[in-house]
């Protein structure tokens, strides 16, 4: 049975496997950039919620800051 050559010396069969493997070396990069884009893209967010929750809460008026609302008796008057 004669082999196939390519002018570089190797078989069709090596080449196919080549391709493959750069063909499977590049899905694998692909993925774990993909995987890297939504880690960041998901601490990017999770900063942000903190960010927005402290900012919150620094706005939170303390209850015993506000005043306790008292009924106006003037207004009782005029109902009667």
């Amino acid at each position: 049975m004669t082999v196939r050559r390519n002018p570089d010396g190797e078989d069709r069969g090596e080449q196919i496997q080549a391709v493959e493997r750069e063909a499977a070396r590049q899905r694998i990069l692909a993925q774990a950039q993909a995987q890297a884009q939504a880690q960041a893209e998901a601490q990017a967010q999770a900063e942000a919620q903190a960010q927005a929750e402290a900012q919150a809460e620094a706005d939170r008026v303390p209850v015993e800051e506000t005043t306790r609302a008292v009924p106006d008796r003037r207004w009782r008057r005029g109902q009667q």
